[in-house]
């Protein structure tokens, strides 16, 4: 069975035993972290024997594994047992004998299913292996130094496999086929790809053999196994980049078949191309690292109709993770039954992509030839816990729920609402204790043979102000409710069980949102008890609504602060939810800015809903705008480029830092006059596109500060008295998150408790740098301005911008979001959302990048986010040099743009030590890099 000139060490004798203990002490002292036991069943001979699985190798694994547990704690032992699972499971012992074991089986059955196009194969070894110790790991592979062994097979599946796999004899050796990943796949990048999936969802450690990460080639003309042994090619030059020494004198020759051959098959080459296999199984590694479930899971197969497709579950603890494979050539569909998740949703995890919602109903998927998915199985929205599906509130001593909005029950409907509110996304105030909740208005429609109720509620709390709130109530029968349950299940404000039905958000109610949008059309008024609902049309939308139909009100998903309704995709009418007495500045801004018509980058207003109480009080209540058909929002947008970018700078070791200038917060103004030529090259088509962003928000700058007759929009000189009121106020909110920090140090890990005293030290900077607000009078103009400028109010069309958005920061009172400001305050929002842009795509919870790369990547970081904001101030500047609402002298917009840079990431430092504290570094970062530039 084995080469005579092998060793045959004789384990009965004690001085061989203790021999062996001291080769485990040699090579763990020098700092071996495991030993794998070659051929491990027959260390001992017993005459009249096969000297396989003799209880006395049991008995000699259990004494050196005691030792080595005694001596070298968290080091391994890993049986090479080719055998059945239920046989090669004795050599774990009851965890007391090899921490791993090879998985041999599994091997062949992974070609096989392959090849044939069929799940069975490997269904039927994985259904035959038995569970094993808790402390114990099958180690599972696809390929390793020996040939592709057949031992564990049928003669008919040998046979089978010689034929498809080698079909040239000389490719067999032994029981096995002598062949390398990629010359038994024919090469096929796609089978490459969903073998190494295969092998990274099964249960237990992959091990992936030296070359198969690159798809290196073998040959089989050279005798034994060493077709399979050659040098590894790290480079095109010299002996593959393995040996300065004489090519001749190489002990196995280098893979020369063209193919393969090692000037185009290497590690250097492949490190150099983002989507070479070496890049892409770095990735399916690091994925794979997030997830326990992938190592330590419980398998569970499903058995769809297809049975080319294999489709498992493995599941540890709360994670859940579906995987699919198709094993054909084509195309193939498939139908799941996934009931058991009934509400949850597939999110795919290579590009984080959310799937539909899993329903009572089969689930229907296609594949790619030789495609696979890993899905996580999770909640419809896990990283907010405010958004999941509410539990329902069943209301007992039902009456007809008409009269809940009658005086006398109205404690009944604030009763209910009091619960509803409070879970909802749009409700702002999570932090706050309630006090009350009480209905201040109600105004009533008839839609057919249906009523709806749009109510007015005043939220007070124990110690804050009360917030206003909007929201519109109807009933919806049990049998129409289907909809509303799977898509919008927080929408449903409570069960009527007597009555067989729900109350829900009538805002996700297609046939009321229709409505709202035809008593615009109308100039429609509609009383309520206190005063009137004003459903105004802007005279642009008159026209149009005589030529469209009013239909396909589809809310909208992506909410956050308001509930927006797309309408036939041509309108969108956004409901407000948290309102405030006086004209809301998205409608403000969208009129004015529409009846100057000199600014297009923007959706045209169209009319708007406002209520007006008896005494004359007016509330926002919503808006009619138009519908801009996008590719996605200016934030996505940039997560995807800066995922290029990280992948371009991985893929380019020659590149170096050091090598390119990175400017500093006050040189941005400068930096941005010229961008040097091989920045361009590194940033790519990102920075023109964020140079037209520049452009675009300098246009709307500019319309917003014409002369004009509206004391609302008229532009007001900078004052000293405004300079001190602005250094007052930053000075102020520093103040105030410096105690609020003082009371969470404590709670911060040791990375941000360090950023915390950097900050407690720079306080002399932070006072010495604010400063330079009171030293010149600055003379610009301060306008009506965006308020709430970042990357997600934009969106992108594919070749330029739109601005959305215009209420300013929801969470601040309505007047204070009126007040007049330097233009520059929503430049530096802009520029502090690509800080956070980076830095989330670098460290963010759903991050692309891999842990290992993070400390290489971090300069790349600051390089990316400082020239966009340069790109991004360059396209600014183009329209804005010259303009009133900036100063003629640059250094005093340098220091109007670093102070707002300075207080908004002040501003993020509250929030996230609120809602977010593990992100605080962000904001810190931002704050230290503008005082130190600042010296």
């Amino acid at each position: 069975r084995f080469y005579s000139h092998q060793p045959d060490l004789n384990f009965k004798n004690p001085e061989v035993q203790k021999a062996v203990l001291g080769w485990i002490d040699f090579w763990f002292g020098m700092g071996v972290d495991g030993l794998r036991l070659d051929a491990v069943p027959y260390l001992y001979e017993r005459e009249g024997t096969n000297c396989e699985n003799l209880p006395e190798t049991h008995q000699f694994l259990k004494k050196i594994r005691k030792y080595i547990d005694d001596n070298y704690p968290d080091r391994m032992l890993l049986a090479e047992a080719n055998q059945w699972p239920e046989d090669a499971i004795a050599y774990f012992g009851d965890g007391d004998e090899c921490n791993m074991a090879f998985h041999f089986p599994l091997m062949p059955r992974t070609f096989m299913s392959l090849k044939m196009e069929d799940r069975f194969p490997l269904i039927d070894i994985m259904q035959q292996t038995p569970a094993i110790p808790a402390n114990c790991q099958w180690c599972i592979f696809l390929r390793n130094h020996d040939e592709l062994t057949l031992e564990m097979v049928t003669d008919e599946e040998r046979d089978y496999m010689y034929r498809v796999y080698a079909e040239d004899p000389q490719a067999r050796i032994n029981l096995g086929i002598r062949r390398r990943l990629a010359p038994l796949l024919s090469n096929n990048r796609k089978k490459i790809e969903l073998m190494n999936a295969l092998l990274f969802s099964f249960p237990g450690t992959p091990v992936i053999y030296y070359g198969d990460e690159i798809g290196m080639g073998d040959n089989f003309y050279l005798g034994d196994r060493n077709g399979v042994r050659t040098p590894m090619q790290w480079r095109p030059d010299r002996n593959a980049g393995f040996s300065q020494a004489h090519p001749q004198s190489l002990y196995l020759p280098l893979i020369i078949d063209p193919e393969y051959h090692y000037e185009t098959i290497n590690v250097f080459n492949q490190q150099n191309n983002p989507e070479s296999l070496l890049w892409w199984m770095k990735h399916l590694l690091s994925l794979r690292k997030r997830y326990p479930a992938f190592s330590i899971g419980k398998l569970r197969f499903l058995f769809p109709d297809n049975p080319k497709v294999l489709a498992f579950i493995t599941e540890y603890e709360d994670e859940k993770i579906l995987i699919l494979a198709n094993l054909s050539r084509f195309s193939e569909h498939v139908e799941l039954d996934l009931s058991e998740w009934n509400g949850m949703r597939l999110l795919e995890l290579f590009g984080q992509t959310p799937f539909p919602e899993i329903k009572n109903i089969p689930y229907s998927i296609s594949l790619n030839p030789y495609g696979f998915y890993w899905f996580l199985i999770e909640k419809t929205a896990p990283s907010r816990p405010s958004a999941e599906r509410t539990e329902e509130l069943t209301v007992t001593n039902e009456v007809n729920w008409e009269n809940f909005f009658r005086k006398g029950n109205v404690y009944q409907l604030e009763k209910i609402l009091s619960k509803y509110i409070v879970k909802q996304r749009w409700f702002a105030a999570k932090n706050k204790i309630l006090k009350t909740v009480k209905v201040v208005e109600i105004i009533p429609f008839q839609l057919n043979d249906k009523k709806v109720f749009m109510v007015l509620v005043r939220v007070s709390y124990l110690k804050e102000e009360d917030n206003l709130y909007c929201l519109a109530v109807t009933f919806l029968p049990e049998n129409l409710l289907e909809t509303i349950r799977t898509q919008f299940p927080k929408a449903i404000l409570a069960h009527m069980p007597q009555s067989n039905g729900y109350l829900i958000d009538a805002y996700f109610d297609s046939e009321f949102t229709c409505m709202l949008a035809k008593n615009i059309g109308e100039n429609a008024k509609i009383k309520g008890e206190n005063g009137i609902l004003n459903a105004q049309r802007a005279s642009e939308f008159k026209s149009l609504f005589q030529q469209k139909l009013i239909k396909e009100c589809h809310p909208l998903k992506a909410e956050q602060s308001n509930t927006s309704i797309n309408i036939n995709r041509k309108f969108v009418l956004k409901c407000y939810r948290q309102c405030s007495y006086g004209l809301n500045p998205d409608i403000e801004i969208g009129r004015y800015l529409a009846n100057q018509q000199l600014f297009q980058q923007t959706p045209r207003y169209y009319g708007s809903l406002e209520y007006v109480s008896h005494e004359g009080e007016v509330i926002s209540v919503g808006v009619l705008q138009q519908y801009i058909p996008h590719e996605s929002d200016g934030w996505q947008y940039t997560i995807d480029n800066i995922n290029r970018f990280f992948e371009k700078i991985l893929a380019a070791p020659e590149l170096a830092i050091k090598d390119y200038n990175i400017p500093e917060p006050d040189e941005y103004f400068n930096t941005a006059k010229q961008i040097p030529e091989k920045v361009k090259e590194l940033i790519g088509e990102y920075g023109p596109l964020i140079h037209i962003l520049g452009t675009r928000t300098a246009q709307m700058h500019a319309v917003l500060s014409l002369n004009t007759t509206d004391p609302a929009f008229t532009p007001e000189p900078f004052s000293t008295l405004y300079q001190r009121t602005l250094y007052q106020s930053i000075r102020g909110s520093y103040g105030r998150v410096i105690n609020q920090f003082k009371k969470t140090v404590q709670r911060l890990d040791e990375a941000n408790h360090a950023l915390w005293q950097q900050i407690i030290e720079t306080d002399r900077s932070f006072e010495e740098f604010l400063r330079k607000l009171l030293q010149n009078k600055i003379s610009a103009k301060r306008i009506r301005t965006h308020g709430d400028y970042h990357l997600g109010q934009v969106l992108f069309t594919g070749k330029d911008f739109y601005i959305v958005d215009f209420e300013g920061e929801p969470a601040r009172p309505l007047s204070e979001r009126r007040i007049k400001r330097s233009a520059l305050r929503d430049v530096a929002g802009m520029m502090r959302s690509f800080h956070y842009a980076t830095q989330i795509t670098l460290y963010g919870e759903n991050s692309l990048v891999r842990k290992e790369d993070i400390n290489s990547l971090k300069e790349w970081a600051d390089f990316w986010y400082r020239w966009s904001c340069a790109y991004f101030l360059q396209g600014y500047m183009s329209v804005a040099d010259h303009q009133s609402f900036l100063s003629s002298d640059i250094e005093d917009n340098s220091i109007l743009l670093q102070a707002f840079l300075l207080e908004k990431a002040i501003y993020e430092i509250g929030y996230e030590l609120n809602n977010r504290p593990e992100w605080v570094h962000i904001p810190c970062r931002g704050i230290l890099e503008i005082l130190g530039s600042s010296r």
